[in-house]
């Protein structure tokens, strides 16, 4: 039997936290991302994208770009709005979801942006983190 990796995915390290499946898995290229879009509309799911600020990913709430794309099949058409989605919300981080209509679930999920932690936005994360640690202590 093979030994099992840990994750460095820390708390205190904002820059080392896990956003879902695909973020254990090198970042996917462009072509892999279309590939997942190309999925999405093979299974008859409709895609939708949604983003939110670096240090709110963790939370269960991010903001809706546009309403789903209900029916959409067109994947040049699906990555035009993540391109767009990207250039209207630069600080922010990208997910493509795939909701199943029969099943009333999401399909896939998958972070295809991050921002980049850095500056202001990295310290506020980490002052955050730092705090909650010494609740988990203290408390």
């Amino acid at each position: 039997m093979s030994e099992v990796q840990d994750y460095k995915s820390r708390l205190s390290d904002p820059k080392s936290r896990k956003m879902g499946t695909f973020s254990y898995l090198p970042e996917m290229d462009a072509d892999q991302i279309r590939k997942q879009v190309q999925y999405i509309v093979d299974q008859g799911w409709n895609p939708a994208i949604e983003h939110t600020e670096p240090q709110y990913a963790a939370s269960h709430y991010w903001y809706m770009w546009k309403l789903p794309m209900f029916g959409e099949t067109d994947v040049d058409r699906i990555l035009e709005e993540i391109e767009l989605c990207k250039k209207a919300n630069p600080g922010n981080h990208v997910r493509l979801v795939g909701y199943d209509n029969y099943k009333q679930t999401q399909g896939a999920n998958m972070v295809i942006y991050k921002a980049p932690l850095e500056g202001e936005v990295l310290e506020r994360m980490e002052a955050a983190a730092a705090v909650h640690a010494y609740d988990l202590v203290h408390k």
